[in-house]
């Protein structure tokens, strides 16, 4: 009986075995390949559920149903007018025939590896067949800038007729016809990054300070310019304001001299005796004070006033 009893639960726990190992289960974003000793078998299985393989012999291999990420390494490409730029691209991608991209492929490490191949080379040839300009720019739309810098910047006056955008949908088209073979669908293809190679992107740094520098000088030269303008324009008119004061003040200084004139005129012609003592008296006042030392003879007439002192009558 227990040796009738161990068989029983012996096959109870094969049979769970057999059929843990025979089942399996398909998600919503996978797609699934059978193999047989390493060789597919059958179509692929894309509807999800749970499905059933034959136990130890079949494998299940899985690919994502969803869009995949693909970022390359950044290359050194030189453009039709000999500029050497570092183009750094990146795609996304899916699975379009799990069967093929086994058989092709495998998995996604090797697919990263074909497509490396396959869209360097066609960014490659896009941008050796196009100038930089076409490559950094979409469109004819004119650019912002100040009056300076139009004439460093006549470059971007040529007509753009491809533009970054289509150079990119041509590099799409160009690697999509290539990927079905190993059953990949190409669902974009973007440039991420352009930027010169260190050399060359020195050599521009320095041209644009060489260019700003230029730019601030005629800025400056144009403010000096307008400066010394102002200050001239400031000077002739301070000139002229002080020419026309100092005439209006030697005006009312000879106005006011001539009634000066008039009035000791018409004292002196009054009183010529009167406004001689007066005169004399002023005299007295500017020349003589109590530091002063005069040495006169008593016949002098600076002081016949104080020498007589007899009051008029």
């Amino acid at each position: 009986m227990k040796t009738k009893s161990v068989a029983i639960w012996g096959l109870i726990l094969l049979g769970v075995i057999v059929l843990a190992s025979g089942l399996y289960t398909v998600d919503m974003t996978e797609q699934v390949v059978i193999t047989r000793f390493g060789k597919p078998i059958g179509d692929p299985i894309k509807e999800p559920g749970l499905k059933w393989k034959m136990p130890f012999i079949e494998t299940v291999n899985s690919f994502e149903k969803r869009v995949l990420e693909w970022d390359g390494d950044p290359n050194q490409i030189p453009t039709k007018d000999k500029k050497y730029i570092w183009v750094d691209t990146y795609a996304r991608w899916r699975i379009a025939d799990p069967l093929k991209f086994f058989q092709s492929v495998r998995n996604e490490l090797g697919a990263h590896g074909r497509l490396d191949d396959i869209i360097d080379a066609a960014t490659r040839d896009y941008m050796t067949a196009h100038v930089l300009l076409e490559i950094v720019r979409n469109s004819n739309r004119e650019m912002a800038m100040a009056e300076a810098e139009i004439e460093l910047a006549e470059e971007v006056k040529v007509p753009i007729q491809w533009g970054r955008e289509k150079i990119a949908r041509q590099i799409l088209e160009r690697a999509s016809q290539m990927v079905p073979q190993y059953g990949i669908e190409l669902v974009d293809v973007r440039i991420k990054h352009i930027n010169y190679v260190e050399e060359v992107r020195r050599k521009v740094y320095e041209r644009m300070i060489s260019e700003r520098t230029r730019i601030a000088e005629k800025y400056r030269s144009e403010g000096q310019g307008k400066s010394a303008e102002i200050e001239g324009k400031m000077e002739k008119e301070l000139q002229k304001i002080t020419s026309q004061a100092y005439r209006k003040a030697q005006e009312i200084k000879g106005k006011a001299d001539a009634e000066a004139i008039r009035i000791y005129a018409s004292a002196y012609n009054k009183d010529p005796e009167f406004y001689s003592f007066l005169k004399t008296l002023d005299t007295y006042k500017h020349t003589l004070d109590e530091s002063s030392w005069l040495i006169l003879t008593t016949d002098s007439d600076y002081l016949k006033y104080l020498k007589n002192l007899t009051p008029r009558k």
